[in-house]
């Protein structure tokens, strides 16, 4: 198989994003990107009995968003070439492709979130519009649209700009949201009535500390996951008495998450520990826990479907993300039954992917760092570190399209899960705040690569980096701030090159987070904005650079690109650059991806060989 078709199976294998159940248990939908131009929306009835179809079948991205309460149709929201401001639709199961607008087209405005009122006349979302001017504005505002009238009702008015995603109960009474007024590191729950009366503060955990929490199916109570000084805690918030009961709050149990299915007499649990997810069901009378088996990869449960039945999303770097049909009575891999049939999209089989290894170093202040290590075949051509965005997020056993690629190039790909990650602890998660972004989380990346070359699975001056986002941000750091033996070339994929450029311009919600990050905004702590921009380091670069762009960002502006090229320019420093006029945040196209893949391969393997081809004249002078 050549290169060309060994990708093309890859992509083939598609990417798994936002898994519904239906209310009724009968349907699960989600969104696929791979599989056509753009991702679209899929949808498989729960018991296996039909392969998926499409919901929809478009040029631009779609994707799922909701069910209907009465389980008859989807919401999905599409943008246009990954701006991200989205106009919402409804598609029914039984008119597939037949896409009804619910909101304006290509909007000045993000919206956030979307849900049809149990009546079907009302939807809920939220969005950064003024309501008397229909401007944009810093923060996003609940809104209750009539569909009939079009008329926007605002029920809540946030004062600053956050990541809002309102979340209505399945009787359509009251409508959950979250604020951040107090500090940007923290954020309160609120609750307001459908009416619009009776907005307040419910839950605050600490005006620096994040709580975040659903409703259960009875509209009555919300699950509450709240931070405190060393972990998380998991609570129950009852509407009628006003009641906040902590259920469990234990310094050794990592809660990533919980929720309460659709007809469910359990509370799933999710918690992280080593970038690992493992699963609880609670019981909801007694608490009492039963604990998933570990298994190769990891499995999230979703909604019970009968006795002792669930829909869950399997995934491993060997098994891309499935939706999976699993009894509790035989909870192993060899017994699931795969909704989505992905395997069938694909020539390739599980053996023909690289697996993950758990690869652990220590950094420079003796902190303990993970990372995922997929090994090349026979003699590798070099090391790629592939940094994850956010970044509060993290690398897990799962599948990746592109580093499977990389591996079957002859590279060697490490995933660092840098201090500032999930999947570890609070502690591990916040750290990165003691310095802020550019700090030591770089010399986590950095003293990867190092603890690969000790162990003997690096060579210097043939170690790579790239990633997107945070990723692109650190493969900048990296290429700027490390000697060449140690980064020789860096291919940054919609990455921050200027901190201040990038807080003006991107999205008014994501200032918050720059605001936490950084310890304030950039003319409270100029200093430190400044010093943690690349930009301001671009004359270090010896390495090779590879600057990878989607136009339509709204999140890491084009303008971080145009800025740079000009420093570069001056400092004398040669670059490639790759720019995609019909991407956003991240090159998601999968023929956008192909050719963005096989440049970068080409791209690490040619810095490589100069690396190998300049030591050898070396020696030979010796």
């Amino acid at each position: 198989m050549t290169p060309e078709q060994h990708l093309d199976a890859l992509l083939q294998l598609p990417k798994l994003y936002t898994p519904h159940v239906s209310p009724d248990g009968q349907w699960v939908a989600w969104t696929w990107y791979g599989i056509g131009p753009a991702a679209d929306v899929y949808v498989a009835p729960t018991d296996g009995s039909a392969p998926p179809f499409h919901l929809s079948n478009s040029d631009e991205n779609t994707v799922l968003v909701a069910w209907t309460p009465d389980s008859s149709a989807v919401l999905v929201q599409q943008d246009k070439s990954g701006n991200e401001r989205v106009q919402l639709f409804r598609i029914e199961l039984d008119r597939p492709t037949v896409m009804e607008p619910l909101t304006e087209e290509d909007p000045s405005f993000f919206l956030r979130g979307g849900q049809l009122h149990p009546n079907g006349r009302w939807l809920i979302y939220g969005a950064n519009v003024d309501p008397q001017s229909g401007a944009a504005i810093e923060p996003t505002i609940i809104y209750r649209q009539n569909l009939e009238s079009g008329e926007r009702l605002p029920l809540a008015h946030p004062t600053r700009g956050n990541y809002v995603m309102p979340m209505l109960n399945h009787q359509g009474t009251h409508v959950l949201y979250n604020r951040n007024e107090r500090n940007p590191s923290g954020e309160q729950l609120w609750l307001v009535g459908i009416d619009g009366q009776d907005d307040r503060e419910i839950v605050n955990a600490g005006d620096d500390r994040k709580v975040s929490g659903s409703w259960f199916p009875d509209g009555e109570r919300v699950v509450c996951v709240a931070e405190t000084e060393t972990h998380r805690k998991l609570g129950v918030w009852d509407r009628a008495s006003g009641e906040l009961r902590w259920w469990l709050d234990d310094p050794s149990v990592n809660i990533e998450d919980a929720f309460v299915p659709h007809s469910s007499d359990k509370m799933v649990l999710l918690e992280a520990h080593g970038a690992k997810t493992h699963a609880s069901l609670l019981d909801l009378q007694s608490g009492v826990g039963i604990s998933l088996p570990d298994l190769p990869g990891s499995l999230t449960p979703l909604q019970p479907v009968g006795h002792n039945a669930w829909i869950g999303v399997y995934r491993s770097a060997t098994q891309p993300t499935d939706i999976v049909r699993f009894s509790l009575d035989e909870m192993h891999p060899e017994s699931f039954m795969s909704l989505t049939r992905v395997w069938e999209r694909t020539t390739l089989r599980p053996e023909d992917l690289a697996p993950a290894e758990d690869f652990r170093w220590q950094s420079v202040d003796g902190m303990e760092i993970q990372g995922w290590l997929y090994r090349a075949p026979g003699q590798s051509k070099g090391t790629i570190l592939h940094v994850h965005g956010g970044p509060t997020a993290h690398d897990e056993d799962a599948f990746n399209a592109e580093v499977q690629f990389y591996v079957s190039q002859g590279f060697n790909v490490l995933k660092p899960n840098y201090r500032g990650s999930t999947g570890f602890s609070l502690a591990y998660q916040e750290a990165i705040k003691q310095d802020g972004w550019g700090g030591r989380e770089q010399d986590d990346i950095r003293t990867g690569a190092e603890a690969l070359i000790a162990a003997g699975i690096a060579e210097r001056g043939k170690i790579g980096v790239t990633g997107t986002s945070y990723g692109g941000y650190s493969s900048w750091c990296q290429i700027t701030h490390s000697p060449p033996d140690i980064i020789a070339a860096a291919a940054p994929v919609c990455g921050m090159t200027d901190l201040v450029v990038d807080y003006e311009t991107t999205r008014p919600d994501l200032r918050p987070y720059s605001e936490e990050m950084l310890g304030g905004r950039p003319d409270q702590v100029p200093e430190r904005y400044r010093a943690r921009s690349p930009i301001h380091f671009v004359q270090n670069i010896q390495g090779a650079l590879l600057i990878v762009q989607g136009l339509r960002d709204p999140n890491v502006t084009p303008q971080n690109v145009s800025e740079v090229a000009r420093a570069l320019q001056d400092a004398g420093v040669e670059y490639q650059l790759l720019t995609f006029d019909d991407e956003g945040h991240g090159i998601r196209r999968p023929h956008n991806q192909r050719t963005m893949y096989a440049r970068l391969a080409a791209f690490f393997a040619e810095a490589f060989a100069n690396n190998d081809e300049a030591k050898g004249e070396g020696q030979e002078q010796e």
